[in-house]
């Protein structure tokens, strides 16, 4: 919800930064249906209860190397390069962490979340982590809207996911390059 709400206010902002929002229609995408693959790979990995358990954290792991199929493909628009710097961090340590991704446990409890959530979870505490720094050691603090811990990782497909929109809508923003 974090990264939608994200590029919500950032196309919200496009009319007011010059730019034209109907060029995202506009825009296309080389395999558009990969990143809704990639999408259902993480529900069943998540939220499909009759999933076994030891199947859940290589689907977790392979939904992003799905996405990561979309972003090649389409490393031409703006912005891509970052969201594949973030994607490849979070894939780095989900993937050094059996499926699961790294969470602080100072952080889940400033969001108010638990350290040891019930079944599968996409991002929990654990005991050893490996490369606990690429985790989800950032919170939103309990209490504010979309309270829940994110990662470096996630600042990075955030900030190119903003790129990407005012890159192909043409705001005047002072990281836009002149063509």
């Amino acid at each position: 919800m974090f990264l939608v709400a994200i590029v919500l206010a950032s196309a919200l902002a496009v009319p007011l930064l010059g730019g034209r929002l109907g060029a995202l229609a506009e825009v296309r995408l080389r395999l558009p249906w990969v990143l809704p693959a990639a999408l259902a790979l993480q529900v069943v990995a998540l939220d499909v209860p009759a999933v076994p358990g030891w199947l859940r954290p290589p689907l977790h792991v392979a939904s992003y190397l799905v996405a990561g199929v979309f972003l090649v493909v389409n490393r031409r628009l703006p912005g891509m390069a970052l969201v594949g710097l973030g994607a490849a961090a979070n894939v780095l340590a989900i993937g050094a962490n059996g499926g699961v991704m790294p969470a602080s446990p100072a952080a889940l409890a400033a969001a108010g979340l638990r350290p040891d959530p019930p079944g599968f979870a996409n991002s929990a505490a654990l005991a050893d982590p490996r490369l606990a720094f690429l985790g989800d050691v950032f919170a939103i603090p309990a209490g504010w809207p979309l309270a829940n811990v994110f990662s470096a990782g996630d600042v990075l497909i955030a900030v190119g996911a903003v790129v990407a929109v005012h890159g192909i809508c043409g705001s005047r923003l002072p990281w836009r390059r002149p063509r």
